[in-house]
């Protein structure tokens, strides 16, 4: 019904308002918050048993969007360290792409459970906000390789964006918050692109899935969280310059360990 449709409709762009600030300003990736908002969304209007694996597919599609809007405004700071970037893009386009597309051998239930145990752990280092020594320096080509292998895999598997483990791995290698922060919106875009084409691939032969449907991705929550996102992501990057981001960080856990929580004992 037109009704249904609009009430839905307009779900998805409140979430995309939301999270396009939240991924400008904290760097990390809005999947942390599309993933648990669309499997609600899609249990009560969606009849498929997909759900899951449709909210980490479309999560990732919007990523990719909302992150060239992102980068666009933290590169207008300077604030982008393009050299690492480059580094670390290698071994994210191998992983996210091996992550999206082997999600079809993995049952729903267990996506949702690694998404939540990472969203724990993303919670806790944001809460704790743990230092590294001060000798600490970035690896190299080939470490910096192996950590995008990591970093895209997991990201791309549970849906949640390049940056939510970038910013804290190059934090923890002593580049300044805002450049971590800035870096890792770059990142996001490869994770999103190779991980959105392989939950596109995976999800092609499922079956159950709902119309409007490509693969894993959901077409009407993209465009309504992207619509909203282009225009939010941009504020959050710019306000990431001026505000306290740390303690931001620290409420912001707060807040995803009811998300985790929500997945855990509610999906």
């Amino acid at each position: 019904m037109p009704e249904t449709f609009f009430l839905e409709f307009s779900i998805y762009m409140i979430t995309g308002a939301f999270v396009g600030f939240a991924a400008g300003l904290l760097g990390i990736g809005g999947g942390l918050i599309i993933v648990p908002v669309l499997t609600s969304v899609f249990a009560y209007f969606l009849n498929t048993e997909q759900i899951i694996h449709l909210a980490i597919g479309t999560s990732l599609a919007t990523i990719l969007i909302t992150s060239l809007s992102s980068v666009k405004a933290h590169h207008g700071h300077e604030a982008v360290r393009w050299d690492l970037a480059k580094q670390l893009v290698l071994g994210v386009l191998v992983g996210a792409f091996v992550g999206g597309w082997s999600s079809q051998f993995v049952a729903s239930n267990i996506l949702g459970y690694i998404f939540a145990t990472m969203e724990v752990l993303i919670a806790l280092n944001m809460l704790l906000a743990m230092k590294p020594s001060a000798h600490r320096e970035i690896p190299g080509f080939a470490g910096n390789t192996v950590a995008g292998i990591g970093i895209g895999g997991l990201s791309s598997l549970v849906g949640i964006g390049g940056g939510t483990l970038t910013t804290p791995y190059l934090v923890w290698n002593n580049i300044t918050m805002h450049q971590a922060i800035a870096t890792s919106a770059a990142v996001s875009l490869p994770v999103a692109f190779a991980g959105t084409f392989g939950y596109l691939l995976g999800g092609l032969n499922a079956q159950d899935l709902p119309p409007y449907a490509t693969g894993y991705i959901y077409w009407p929550a993209f465009i309504g969280i992207v619509l909203a996102s282009v225009f939010t992501a941009p504020l959050g990057a710019k306000l990431a310059h001026k505000l306290p981001v740390n303690l931001l960080k620290r409420g912001f856990g707060v807040f995803l360990l009811l998300l985790a929580a929500k997945m855990l004992f509610f999906s």
